[in-house]
């Protein structure tokens, strides 16, 4: 099965996997060989992508921004705003980014959903870093 990973800027992955992990907007989902096709909303979290039968070996882990994911033919396609692997999260940064999102004002609904899907994506990104980093 191949796992192809695009941002607006690249083409961050396009490799053979065995198993593919993502957050999707309202839970995570499991992708083996063979699944049936679908289209989903990306959450924020991790990507997990397993390239051995056993699936606990041989992981390469991002974190993703939202986005879009399409199961087709044995391809996962993740379209998303922001593909880091987790080794290049900085934690300092990473909580910076919550605590700026945290402080923002709002004054309309807008303004309050993007100020909450800011939040929710900087939560995700701290919790991944301190996970990298072995704190969680």
């Amino acid at each position: 099965m191949k796992c192809l990973v695009v941002t607006p800027e690249e083409t961050v992955l396009d490799v053979d996997a065995t198993f593919v992990a993502l957050p999707l907007y309202d839970g995570e989902i499991g992708i083996a060989e063979n699944h049936t096709p679908l289209v989903g909303r990306l959450g924020y979290g991790e990507l997990r992508i397993s390239r051995d039968k056993n699936v606990t070996s041989d992981v390469t882990s991002y974190y993703v921004e939202g986005g879009f994911v399409e199961v087709l033919n044995n391809t996962v396609s993740l379209l998303t705003n922001k593909a880091v692997p987790l080794g290049s999260l900085n934690l300092q940064e990473s909580q910076a980014e919550l605590e700026s999102a945290l402080k923002k004002t709002v004054q309309t609904e807008e303004q309050l959903h993007l100020k909450e899907q800011t939040v929710a994506a900087a939560r995700a990104q701290v919790h991944l870093a301190q996970k990298s980093a072995g704190k969680s």
